[in-house]
């Protein structure tokens, strides 16, 4: 008898069965939203398909009144230049402080106690810090993502840098390599492929990042619309907020394994189907 664990559907019952869940949540929620506004009307929790779809057709093509902006353009365009600037910043420290706590046994001495140390300390927890010393603007949100999470990124790149084959590196002394060229030759191809996959593991920590400092210190962004309409109740926005988010946060997801597999197809090839 074949095992379950030795099943593997065709592509077509994968994408039938990847897209069963969010079919059935949706029916679920468009069965409790009926039932509400059956009873009200004019509420609010559970707001029709139809509402949150003008919602965000107004937001999209209708300028604000006292910006002259596509609000949700505009809210979508200040986030993800922070996001990206703070994950940008992370990856290229990640990547060098982790090459170097990885390879050189007196740099490892040195700053792994003090990454480890930052790795404990909550992000949110400093967010009071970093609004006081930097002030409310741009540079205290991009710090925050910064802070949480290039410690994550450092550990995890130091981690692969110790696991490389010793043989490697002594191959390449042998041939006669410095220091230097075994860095740019030797262990920065083989780390890249696993920055990028870190980054993904850590998007979301970014996300929640920047959320909480656009909810507290902004005046435009998603973060900060969906904590602004929430004391009106606006379900018909935040939850597309949502769901909005939710997409850009797959899309980079996608880009970021797709480059990946683009520009480093020998990594990851030997795991299951």
């Amino acid at each position: 008898m074949k095992r379950v664990i030795n099943i593997y559907p065709d592509r077509t019952l994968a994408v039938a069965l990847g897209m069963l869940p969010f079919f059935l949540i949706l029916f679920l929620y468009v069965g409790a939203s009926n039932a509400r506004l059956a009873e009200n009307p004019n509420d609010k929790i559970l707001p029709a398909l139809s509402t949150m779809s003008e919602t965000v057709t107004r937001l999209a093509t209708e300028p604000n009144r006292r910006t002259g902006d596509l609000v949700l353009w505009a809210d979508t365009s200040a986030s993800l230049k922070r996001l990206l600037t703070g994950v940008g910043i992370s990856m290229v420290i990640g990547l060098a402080v982790g090459i170097v706590t990885g390879l050189i046994p007196v740099m490892n001495n040195t700053l792994s106690p003090l990454v480890k140390v930052i790795s404990m300390i909550p992000p949110l927890a400093v967010l009071p810090i970093l609004f006081i010393s930097l002030g409310i603007g741009e540079l205290a949100k991009v710090v925050l993502i910064v802070f949480g999470v290039v410690p994550f990124l450092m550990r995890d790149i130091q981690q692969r840098v110790e696991e490389l084959p010793t043989e490697l590196l002594v191959k390449a002394q042998t041939l006669g390599a410095s220091t230097w060229q075994i860095i740019l030759r030797v262990v920065l191809p083989q780390v890249t492929p696993r920055l990028l996959d870190a980054t993904r593991l850590a998007l979301g920590s970014a996300w929640l990042f920047l959320i909480a400092s656009e909810a507290i210190a902004a005046t435009e962004g998603l973060g900060y619309r969906i904590f602004l309409v929430r004391r009106y109740l606006d379900m018909d926005v935040i939850l597309p907020y949502v769901a909005w988010i939710t997409l850009l946060a797959f899309a980079l997801d996608m880009s970021l394994r797709l480059c990946n597999r683009m520009l480093f197809p020998w990594y990851g090839s030997g795991g299951r189907r």
